[in-house]
């Protein structure tokens, strides 16, 4: 018979096979399991608050990230990197050993693009660019990136997460794992991407093996309507309180659920997501609103999708948001393999005054000196023609193929030397032949610039540490001031 002074607890009385064998002598292999489920070093697991600010392990020069994606693979030797060379053996063999590539390519291929100097510097950026260029003594150019492998999947997961084929987490996730966020009212890992997902869809923002509330908060930027851009983002049935309460017995019922499964990831992802979605209402509607802005400011970066999500970007950096990803567009927009004049001068047409807009934004702003820009694609493309191939191009010998080779990226604030260009790929433009720079020492170059060592920042998962750099990476230190 129950005492009636000591009530009933099922918790006590129901268990289930795991919590039998936990609250017996084999619990000894459950307390070994969870050690294999692995726990964060830089933060408390199952933390009520983890994404509060972090000390990271050194003064940091950069305290939040923009990554500009364009996703496809944009022409270094098109954009940043100019090989006048092509232009004498325009219509013959390069004179070099051909490097494998995915498809068949032919004669050289001189760009068809004006490449000027820019700045004190003299930076040479492409005509394509000539807006973000106007900020040339504020941007290092890094002209000899290096990936793995020249095909989109497996490049675009190892510019995003550090791996090119294994579920890993992204680096926002990273960096929002080491640093929590400004604001808690607001995601501190936001991924915008008109018109869709990209290829490899979420994978590119993902938490991986971090708890979920690491993970990117996607917004999909082709809308204006706030109740569109967040889904839910208003309750048209209760009121404030009303969902207090509401979202105070719903974490009643999962903090219950989860005590009775050992601190479950998973639900505790689920409350921190409910919370999140809570405290975003008010917060997110304002800051997604750009009609606030002046008139002279929306001019600055102009009309459309990618203005009004650079826009955005800006605003949400006023917030405290820590790492923010601007795709640009769903697909593969860049992946000119043909007619890539057209489709290289339509795209930077689009996104070029927003990026120039926003670099001179953040720096009359005084946020550019410890915010950190970076505009990549996965990879580069060959300086040679594409020739034609079933189910790639048109069979016009106009674009170019993928290259991993070598290719080119900017940074800009947040630490970086500006005005400077680093590394260079041989005169016709193939491969990375003075300081390749892998993907591998951007990663961990950019956790340098937040106040990492890359090698420190390690999550437990599955027995060993993780980081996002693996094994490898080597900070550039040539490129920061």
């Amino acid at each position: 018979m129950f005492n009636r002074h000591h009530p009933l607890n099922e918790n006590d009385v129901i268990l289930t096979r795991r919590d039998f064998l936990q609250r017996t002598g084999m619990g000894f292999g459950a307390f070994g399991l969870a050690m294999l489920t692995g726990a964060g070093t830089m933060q408390q697991a199952g933390a009520a608050t983890p994404m509060m600010p972090q000390a990271p392990h050194f003064a940091p020069r950069a305290k939040r990230v923009v990554h500009i994606f364009l996703n496809g693979g944009a022409s270094h030797v098109d954009t940043l990197d100019p090989k006048p060379a092509l232009a004498k053996y325009a219509g013959k063999n390069l004179p070099m050993d051909n490097l494998k590539t995915e498809r068949a390519t032919g004669a050289a291929f001189p760009s068809p693009f004006e490449f000027n100097k820019y700045g004190e510097s003299g930076l040479e950026i492409s005509e394509l660019f000539k807006h973000t260029a106007e900020s040339a003594d504020d941007m290092c150019i890094i002209r000899s990136m290096q990936a793995d492998v020249p095909n989109h999947e497996p490049s675009l997961l190892l510019m995003n997460t550090g791996e090119a084929r294994l579920i890993r987490p992204s680096v926002g996730s990273w960096v929002t794992y080491g640093l929590g966020t400004e604001n808690q009212n607001l995601p501190g890992f936001i991924s915008m991407c008109p018109g869709g997902y990209p290829i490899q869809e979420s994978q590119n923002w993902q938490s991986g093996f971090l708890p979920g509330i690491f993970q990117g908060t996607y917004i999909d930027t082709q809308h204006e309507d706030i109740e569109k851009l967040i889904a839910n983002i208003r309750n048209n049935y209760s009121s404030r309180e009303g969902q207090r309460e509401q979202l105070d017995l719903l974490y009643a019922l999962n903090e219950r659920h989860q005590t009775a499964r050992s601190e479950d990831a998973e639900i505790e992802a689920r409350i921190q997501s409910f919370e999140l979605a809570y405290r975003m209402q008010l917060d997110a509607t304002d800051a997604f609103d750009i009609s606030k802005e002046p008139e002279y400011i929306r001019e600055m970066y102009g009309g459309g999708v990618h203005a009004r999500q650079l826009l955005i970007t800006r605003r949400l950096l006023e917030r405290g948001v820590r790492f923010i990803q601007v795709w640009h567009g769903e697909g593969q927009p860049w992946d000119s393999h043909d007619d890539l004049e057209d489709a290289h001068r339509r795209l930077a047409g689009q996104i070029d005054k927003p990026i120039g807009a926003l670099l001179k934004d953040l720096k009359q702003r005084g946020m550019l000196e410890d915010t950190l820009v970076l505009c990549t694609g996965e990879f580069g493309r060959t300086p040679t023609v594409e020739l034609p191939t079933p189910g790639a191009n048109a069979g016009k010998l106009n674009g170019r193929d993928h290259n991993h080779y070598g290719f080119s990226l900017w940074m800009a604030g947040g630490g970086v030397k500006g005005g400077t260009v680093y590394g260079a790929t041989d005169e016709f433009g193939f491969q990375a032949t003075e300081n390749p720079v892998h993907v591998h020492d951007l990663h961990a170059t950019i956790l340098h610039l937040l106040g990492f060592d890359h090698e420190r920042l390690t999550y437990r998962y599955a027995g060993r540490d993780f980081r996002l750099t693996d094994v490898h990476g080597h900070v550039v230190h040539d490129i920061i001031t």
